[in-house]
């Protein structure tokens, strides 16, 4: 996508909205790197606002975050709870807190971010180094057929048609890159918004390999945060890996 700048993308536009729209799961998943912590500590990587750490810390875990977006961190800071949490500003593939956890983890399709296998590769080999010699890098992603048809790689969908404002997911999918390049687009009576996003679509098998690279090797997978088997009907996955 031309102009495209994902270093950019979660600005102070975004950052401001971010937590108007949950997604429900974060008790659940919460309650999920909770267990695996077993009252350790944990690093989120691409923190954000805190969808996950906070409900996280609040079950008696420390959590500390990178995070590549100063208007994110802002929003976390600016909570009561997440005044205790502590951040580095950085990439998720390179930047470090000099700790080492008994949990990495990386949750909502964020490695999808990194637009380029030698990123995302780095990436995982970043989380292997603020392991423990017994501790868990738990990443979640959706699978790329739940986004995309091989027959039909570009779309667009009506995501909300309303008196006011109709919002529009207008996509295309390029298999040899593996990027999918998407924008929300609204109409309304003031103009036109657009949010565009561009993502590297990855498969579980690939992920397999790029955690073998970073010395890792799976240790679970599940298809959601309450731990249904991993099957052909899913659409997402929860993998766990391991030293």
């Amino acid at each position: 996508m031309k102009d495209f700048d994902p270093a950019k993308s979660f600005g102070s536009d975004v950052a401001a909205h971010y937590d108007d729209y949950k997604r429900g799961d974060e008790e659940s998943a919460a309650s999920f790197l909770a267990e695996i912590t077993k009252g350790s500590k944990a690093l989120e990587f691409a923190i954000g606002t805190g969808r996950i750490a906070l409900p996280l810390a609040a079950k008696g875990v420390q959590v500390d975050g990178i995070e590549l977006s100063s208007h994110m961190v802002e929003k976390l800071h600016a909570k009561l709870e997440g005044t205790n949490i502590n951040v580095v500003l950085g990439d998720m593939c390179s930047a470090t807190t000099n700790q080492q956890y008994s949990l990495v983890y990386l949750v909502y399709n964020t490695i999808f971010n990194l637009l380029t296998s030698d990123d995302q590769i780095r990436c995982f080999e970043n989380a292997a180094r603020h392991l423990t010699k017994d501790g868990y890098f738990v990443v979640e992603t959706a699978l790329p057929h739940a986004w995309i048809s091989p027959d039909k790689p570009d779309y667009v969908h009506a995501e909300h048609v309303g008196k006011e404002i109709v919002g529009l997911d207008v996509a295309r999918y390029d298999p040899v890159t593996q990027l999918l390049e998407e924008s929300h687009i609204e109409f309304t009576a003031q103009g036109i918004t657009m949010s565009p996003i561009v993502c590297r679509l990855i498969t579980p098998g690939e992920m397999d390999l790029m955690a073998r690279i970073a010395g890792m090797r799976l240790i679970n997978r599940f298809a959601n945060w309450q731990r249904s088997t991993f099957d052909i009907n899913s659409k997402a996955h929860i993998s766990i890996y391991g030293f």
